[in-house]
């Protein structure tokens, strides 16, 4: 059984990493795929995966933290493919890793320009098409920084407590509106982000798995099916929660 068939979902940040796996297992399930990034040779090539194995997939450029770019891809989107019933809203990046005293406020806004006002910005302009749909599901990657934190990336985990927070706000606002908004919040997954924190210290990865209780650092494909589940219409009860994919990282 196809657990998306039919259903248009944009992913930002869908290039590389859990925006990727995402993309290819909605695609999988029958979802028609709207990859968005600004890396553009990577999501082009995706949707030429995508559809070489049979799926539906069109790739646009979007840089989320510009409004204007984000409504008119949304609506082209709704024109290509007819309708909005998902959005993933999966863009976002680390910053800077200093401590709070020594982040400047170029760095700070970088990282909730991003990670937040993207988040915002996509919600924003997905919520129209969604009403006109009759309902969707909003998916707002955050992280387990932001349940809990840590002495280290301080805007990254103020960003991922705000887009926590937001996530329940909306799914308040929208519920008369059959739009459901969740958040996953992921352990530490291997992905080009953390692969790039992990270039200069070959024991890293080692460190990474030990953190975990169930002894290893999670995969891409472990946070995708989490978001397919919100996706599909198997999660119908479920909206502002907190979908934490760990491997016991927030247990301890």
């Amino acid at each position: 059984m196809k657990r998306t068939e039919n259903k248009v979902v944009v992913v930002t940040g869908g290039a590389l990493g859990i925006g990727r796996e995402t993309s290819l297992l909605l695609a999988k399930h029958g979802a028609k795929v709207a990859v968005t990034d600004i890396l553009d040779k990577e999501g082009q090539a995706l949707v030429e995966e995508i559809k070489k194995s049979g799926g539906k997939s069109k790739y646009w450029h979007l840089d989320v933290t510009k409004e204007k770019d984000v409504e008119k891809v949304y609506a082209e989107v709704v024109k290509e493919f007819g309708r909005l019933d998902a959005t993933v809203n999966n863009a976002g990046i680390a910053g800077a890793d200093k401590p709070s005293s020594e982040v400047t406020e170029k760095e700070w806004d970088l990282v909730m320009d991003i990670n937040v006002k993207g988040v915002f910005f996509c919600t924003k302009h997905a919520v129209p098409h969604m009403r006109k749909s009759g309902g969707g599901s909003i998916v707002n990657i955050s992280s387990i920084y932001g349940i809990v934190g840590a002495a280290d990336l301080p805007p990254y985990h103020a960003s991922k407590g705000a887009v926590r927070v937001m996530s329940k706000t909306d799914a308040i606002q929208y519920a008369k509106d059959k739009i459901r908004v969740n958040s996953v919040h992921p352990g530490f997954i291997w992905t080009p982000l953390v692969e790039e924190l992990a270039k200069d210290d070959p024991g890293f990865r080692k460190h990474l798995d030990s953190l975990h209780p169930i002894g290893h650092i999670g995969e891409t494909i472990d946070i995708a099916y989490g978001i397919l589940y919100l996706i599909s219409d198997e999660s119908k009860f479920t909206t502002g929660s907190e979908l934490v994919i760990d491997g016991g990282y927030t247990a301890i």
